[in-house]
Formats: C-alpha cells, structure tokens, sequence
C-alpha cells in the first residue's frame, strides 16, 4: 500500500515515473508512537516484525522514507483521511512538506472526514479520478476529464 508507494519512490527511485500513496507510513517511528496504549499487543508484534526503531534510530531513518526525501525524482499524489486511526495524518503531512519545501512534485489531497482509506462515495469518487488524472499527465494515455463530485470533502494542505 502506501508504505509500499513511499519506499518505491525513495529506495528506488529510477523504477518509478511516479506514485499514488493512500494513508502511506513515511516515519516507521513516528507511525509506532501514535499507536493508542490499548493496541500495545499489535504494537509489539510490529516490532518484532518490522525490527526495534525505538531503541535504534539508525535503523529507523534507513528504513524510513521520510529520511531519504531527497531520493525521490517522481511526482507523488497523496491522499489521506484526517481521522485515520492508524496511519495518523502527520505521517502525510510530514512527507508532503518535506517534498514541496525541496521541490520535488508532490500533490495532496486530505478529506477531513476520512479514516483509513475513503468510505464516503463521493470522497473516493473525487480521489479515484484526481488519481486517475494524476496517472495519465505521468504515464501517458487517457483520462475522462475531472470533475469535483458534488459532496466531498477534499482540502489541499499545500496549497494554504
């Protein structure tokens, strides 16, 4: 998923012409510090998985997508529920900015009424054709013309 997007576009940067991420990790670290204490079990089986990043912070940074920024050469569009449980909209933020502010392209979309993924209709409809719009201008090929479905909720952090 996102992660998967992120890591792409940072630790391989010459397979990719660019990238969708939907509510994808970009600080392993920062992701295991919002989980809530009544997840602690999920969080420590993550540990063992992924590895320790709270005690190794050079761990963290190395597998951590945020850190190698200045890898990235593709335009990335993120998309990203402000009420995301999981993956917390922070983790958004923080690589959406550190993108723009190095000027690499990046496009972000945030509906404040989203959680993990778009639920509402007219969220995902307006995401699935920014998406496909997004897709066409960096691979090539067609896209129906895009129009701003009636209903959603969708803002733009790095336009304010």
């Amino acid at each position: 998923g996102g992660y998967a997007c992120l890591a792409g576009l940072a630790f391989t940067p010459d397979l990719y012409k660019c990238g969708v991420d939907i509510v994808g990790p970009s600080n392993i670290k920062t992701l295991l510090d919002s989980i809530p204490s009544y997840w602690g079990p999920m969080r420590n089986d993550l540990l063992r998985k992924i590895g320790n990043v709270d005690d190794n912070d050079e761990f963290n940074r190395s597998i951590s997508p945020l850190f190698h920024v200045d890898a990235i050469t593709a335009p990335l569009l993120i998309g990203q529920g402000a009420n995301d449980p999981r993956v917390k909209q922070a983790e958004a933020d923080q690589i959406a900015f550190s993108m723009r502010d190095k000027g690499i392209p990046v496009e972000y979309v945030l509906y404040p009424d989203e959680g993990h993924g778009f639920a509402r209709p007219n969220n995902r409809i307006d995401f699935n054709g920014r998406a496909e719009t997004f897709l066409a201008k960096h691979l090539g090929g067609r896209a129906e013309a895009f129009v701003k479905p009636e209903g959603t909720t969708a803002v733009f952090p790095l336009e304010n």
